[in-house]
């Protein structure tokens, strides 16, 4: 009998978002409208934030995020290398240049020590990123971009849920504390909709910039024309784009905000178990900063320096175990060879992650038995990986 494959992730939904994707169907209504204001609504109050606009994707809503706090043609974003490519090419979208800055090694984020070797006449934002879920040190980088009048992006694409502490207190993630908080609705995060993004803001006005441009530049929403009275005309001010979420994957959305705090206890929880299972490995497990809970997105163990990376996945992956390799750095990829950012200092922390971190399975239905195997199958990759035991 073949051993059955533990995927790396794994969408946690039910009858629960099926019912609610037909009742949308069955509706009439299905592209953006109703359900995705209501949507709107209740993940605002979710974090916590005045405002929030659905979109298409976590990328869209960066690159709206970044047009909202004016980043244009020629313009600099000081940001990271070592994230999903997304974040960097949301940049380049606008025709601005990101500045690559280092991570800290603990925490996987940008390092707030070098952010401001980084800004230069031309830097428009600061674009940080809650690596992985682990939340980025705000408290350093929003009164730093304050001094120098920038913008503060936070791409929480995997963030939802994850706690900072400010004041002393703890808050949600996408309040925000910068102008501007992104998220990621894709079926790796913890709530999804088959892909989506959303933006948070404390600006009004920000929020209806948002809400223009995700609809070519509509002055005048569908919903707004459709319940009026009155024969209306919209008006197109500026250009705009096609962002918008459907009304079908906004109940989707709902459901699975009903299901979120159980979500973020139970990943939580299984952090714990993997921690427990892997504490006598030379390997280095992911762990908070005082200041900041994880939802645990995603679990990220470092293999000793010289580790066999690649040897440890494949030698899991053939014992029925699936991973992935440390998160990306942009200017490693072949669409960036050829220019179209720069780098304040050196990128070796970014660099080091990559090539020696890697991500184990994490899902909400992963049960006891699943953990030990992914526990037995990294000791027994490592042992025969040439890892020091």
């Amino acid at each position: 009998m073949t051993t059955p494959m533990i995927p790396i992730a794994r969408p946690w939904m039910g009858e629960a978002e099926a019912e609610a994707a037909r009742r949308v169907i069955l509706s009439g209504w299905v592209t953006q409208g109703p359900e995705v204001a209501a949507f709107e609504e209740e993940l605002a109050d979710f974090v916590g934030a005045p405002h929030a606009c659905a979109v298409s994707s976590g990328t869209t809503a960066l690159h709206l995020a970044l047009i909202g706090v004016g980043v244009g043609a020629g313009d600099e974003v000081v940001t990271v290398s070592h994230s999903f490519i997304a974040t960097a090419n949301a940049v380049r979208y606008c025709g601005a240049t990101p500045v690559f800055v280092d991570v800290d090694p603990a925490t996987f984020n940008m390092n707030p020590a070098l952010i401001e070797a980084a800004i230069g006449p031309r830097t428009k934002a600061i674009l940080c990123v809650h690596q992985m879920g682990m939340p980025c040190d705000l408290t350093a980088i929003v009164p730093l971009a304050r001094r120098h009048e920038l913008a503060v992006i936070e791409d929480a694409a995997c963030a939802i849920g994850s706690e900072i502490a400010w004041d002393r207190a703890w808050e949600r993630v996408g309040r925000p504390r910068g102008d501007v908080a992104c998220f990621s609705l894709h079926p790796r995060k913890l709530l999804s909709t088959g892909d989506g993004g959303v933006l948070t803001t404390r600006d009004a006005a920000l929020d209806g910039r948002f809400r223009r441009l995700r609809q070519h530049g509509m002055t005048v929403s569908d919903r707004s024309r459709h319940l009026s009275l009155e024969v209306v005309a919209e008006r197109y001010e500026t250009l705009g784009y096609n962002y918008r979420l459907t009304d079908v994957q906004a109940a989707i959305g709902r459901e699975q905000l009903k299901r979120l705090p159980v979500a973020i206890e139970r990943r939580r929880a299984l952090a714990a178990g993997y921690g427990a299972r892997l504490a006598d490995l030379p390997i280095t497990l992911p762990a908070e900063p005082a200041w900041g809970r994880s939802n645990f997105q995603s679990y990220c163990v470092r293999l000793p320096s010289g580790s066999d990376q690649r040897g440890v996945m494949q030698r899991m992956l053939d014992a029925g175990v699936a991973t992935r390799r440390g998160i990306m750095c942009a200017h490693r990829e072949p669409a960036y060879h050829g220019g179209g950012w720069r780098a304040s200092g050196s990128l070796i922390e970014s660099e080091r992650a990559q090539e020696s971190c890697l991500l184990l399975p994490l899902f909400h239905d992963l049960t006891d038995a699943d953990q030990d195997r992914v526990a037995q199958s990294l000791r027994e990759a490592c042992a025969l990986a040439a890892v020091t035991l």
